[in-house]
């Protein structure tokens, strides 16, 4: 199923191929995607050997400031593609009427729920968790134990941040109306919060915080890249918050074929066999070899945690405010 997709898309892609020249396809995406340690290289390199286009990315911070940007910048875009959105902010960048519809409703797909989306297409999911040096004494087993411990944490800032905004998620699918009081006693563990994923892990390395806002896949770099056991990710009793990642073409794109393709390309082995071991998340198609030795050794929640994408727009004004007034104390 994921050739015979991938094969379309490669038709279309060819429609749009100039003997004398070949198309710009512009992707834009977070930081650390594009990183020289992220899927970027692999992919861009993968994606040009059947495309005979040029992949170009466009860094625009992490993944919530994707979408500030695209609502800036509106039809006026450079971009074909964005890649990086996920389900808290998808209700919202529908509403832009800026994301076209795409075509992979028989795209292959293995995620712990449904998807029917047909504005946006997933390429990799994963559980935010709190990461920490596996020698750690005490770690808290929920929110509200590590609201009243000592523990010192890093978090991401949910106006800029997908990981800062699926905590902000996390807490309040957790704890409904009671949210604001973990916040409250969440507020005096916070050390700093970052704009980015990258910005807060960097500091946790560094021993700035006991524990990082981050993913249960997060040790496996570690374990499989730096052959290091020593980074654990926490387990909490109320459940984890799901991420799920996200693809999308702009209607304003001066090569929707080749963005369509792009898409079919994102769920074929050759893009979701990249995804474990550079953005170390799960893929959204499991590749045909499986997932590298070591991802069995993760955390794995019992209670996954996912607000459907209108829920998420619905509640994040609210959620956003019980966050600052918390930390503003």
């Amino acid at each position: 199923m994921r050739y015979s997709i991938l094969g379309v898309g490669l038709l279309m892609a060819a429609s749009v191929v100039h003997a004398e020249d070949k198309p710009i396809l512009t992707v834009m995406t977070y930081d650390s995607f594009v990183s020289d340690w992220g899927p970027g290289p692999a992919v861009e390199d993968a994606f040009e050997g059947f495309c005979e286009c040029d992949l170009n990315f466009v860094a625009a911070g992490d993944g919530a400031a994707l979408l500030a940007r695209v609502k800036l910048e509106g039809a006026r875009s450079e971009a074909d593609v964005v890649l990086g959105l996920d389900t808290n902010l998808t209700a919202e960048a529908v509403e832009t009427g800026l994301f076209a519809a795409h075509d992979m409703a028989k795209a292959a797909l293995d995620l712990p729920v449904d998807w029917t989306d047909q504005t946006f297409l997933p390429y990799d999911w994963g559980y935010f968790a709190f990461v920490h040096n596996a020698d750690m004494a005490d770690v808290p087993g929920d929110m509200k134990a590590l609201g009243s411990s000592d523990t010192k944490i890093i978090i991401q800032d949910p106006r800029s941040s997908t990981p800062g905004l699926g905590l902000l998620m996390w807490v309040k699918a957790a704890y409904g109306d009671d949210a604001s009081a973990v916040w409250e006693a969440l507020a005096d563990n916070v050390v700093t919060v970052t704009p980015g994923w990258s910005e807060a892990y960097g500091l946790f390395l560094e021993g700035e915080a006991d524990m990082v806002l981050s993913y249960t896949t997060s040790p496996a770099y570690h374990l499989i890249a730096e052959e290091d056991d020593t980074k654990k990710a926490a387990l909490f009793s109320e459940g984890h918050y799901m991420q799920v990642e996200v693809g999308g073409i702009l209607k304003s794109s001066d090569q929707p074929a080749l963005a369509e393709a792009f898409l079919s390309f994102m769920v074929t082995d050759g893009f979701q066999s990249i995804i474990p071991t550079t953005n170390w998340m799960y893929p959204a198609a499991v590749p045909e070899a499986g997932l590298p030795d070591g991802f069995e050794t993760l955390i794995q929640p019992e209670k996954p945690l996912l607000f459907s994408p209108e829920e998420a727009q619905a509640i994040r004004a609210s959620a956003l405010d019980e966050w600052l007034n918390a930390l503003s104390k």
